[in-house]
């Protein structure tokens, strides 16, 4: 059962946070705009793409700041509760520290709920429209994944392989299919100059096609100067996008990051990476609030204006960390697991230091 002072603070709690995504986010999309309306107009993009396009920029943006914007606001209100003298008569009438906590918990707890569904359901479609749009208007022309040396394991026994690939053409050059028995000996190999994907027929057509079938220590060869077939893989899996990971929800995620594995695909930890963020975000909310209403509950000489500035340089530490790590795991094989937790541990740490301070 809540009692008064616990719907006061989460009342103010929550409503801080929303007026904080409310003021901010209009911001950012004007500070966008002004940004790339030049690009815009340039690659002439239509109208309702952009409306469209800012729809899902609001919703990815707004997911990435969630936790930033909930510490500034816990920081923000919690302080005026401390300048007006509100927690010290809270405290005083025989509140502990720990029940004067209990609504802020809450409040973590609603949005961590709120995040959770957001990231694993709501972001991963915004993100679609949101990165289609910028690598269609606003990064015209640069590649959104790789396209040189693609080799791909379709499943135990199939193997392929293009030189490059053009994803507006859908065309592979130097193509190679390879299929292995089960005691892992060579079947047949298929090597053609090129593999294009025929739209309307819904098939491939390969481009001076040879096939090397083994019968025994000899092999059987057939050649085409073009053969039109069917394979059973899709020709943008040659190469997935390099935000593809952000578009799946937490059962599609579940599943690419398994078939990723099977294929031995080399960039399989930003896949995994995705995966723990989304994860990791909800705890996040409750060390940022912890380590927010630790710094902003004890009333200072310097006001509210000393505890947003250690608000924002906590928050900027905490970006810096969590792109370091991440970094780290993408490029020089880190565990992305490792790469989630020990930002989330130091600040843990750090959130209880301060805690244990306060209560003092």
């Amino acid at each position: 059962m809540l009692s008064i002072i616990d719907r006061y603070i989460l009342k103010r709690y929550l409503l801080t946070f929303s007026v904080m995504l409310l003021l901010f986010i209009p911001i950012g999309i004007m500070a966008n705009l002004a940004e790339q309306v030049g690009k815009m107009i340039d690659n002439e993009a239509p109208l309702n793409e952009i409306v469209v396009y800012y729809i899902n920029f609001t919703i990815y943006i707004g997911s990435l700041l969630f936790p930033i914007f909930l510490f500034l606001s816990v920081i923000f209100f919690t302080s005026k509760l401390a300048n007006n003298t509100e927690i010290v008569a809270i405290l005083s009438s025989g509140v502990s520290y720990g029940r004067f906590l209990r609504p802020y918990l809450i409040g973590a707890t609603m949005v961590a709920i709120l995040m959770f569904f957001m990231t694993m359901f709501i972001v991963p479609k915004a993100s679609v429209g949101f990165n289609e749009f910028v690598y269609k208007y606003l990064k015209k022309g640069k590649q959104d994944r790789v396209t040189n040396n693609i080799f791909n394991q379709l499943n135990e026994t199939d193997f392929i392989y293009v030189s490059s690939f053009d994803p507006a053409r859908k065309l592979g050059n130097n193509f190679t299919f390879e299929r292995f028995d089960s005691v892992n000996k060579l079947d047949f190999k298929i090597s053609a100059n090129n593999i294009r994907w025929v739209e309307k027929d819904s098939n491939y057509r390969l481009t001076s096609y040879v096939k090397r079938k083994m019968v025994g220590d000899s092999a059987h060869i057939e050649s085409k100067r073009r053969l039109d077939t069917i394979f059973q893989f899709k020709i943008d899996d040659l190469t997935p996008v390099s935000y593809v990971a952000e578009t799946k929800n937490l059962y599609e995620l579940d599943k690419f990051i398994a078939d990723q594995k099977r294929k031995g695909a080399s960039n399989i930890n930003t896949y995994i990476l995705v995966k723990y963020k989304r994860w990791a975000l909800p705890l996040t909310a409750f060390i940022l609030t912890i380590i927010a209403v630790a710094v902003s509950s004890v009333k200072r000489r310097g006001g509210m204006g000393v505890n947003l500035a250690f608000g924002i340089l906590v928050a900027f530490v905490f970006i810096f960390f969590d792109k370091v790590f991440g970094t780290l795991a993408e490029q020089s094989g880190f565990s992305p697991l490792l790469a989630v937790i020990i930002p989330n541990v130091l600040f843990g740490l750090l959130a209880f230091y301060l805690l244990q301070n306060a209560k003092r």
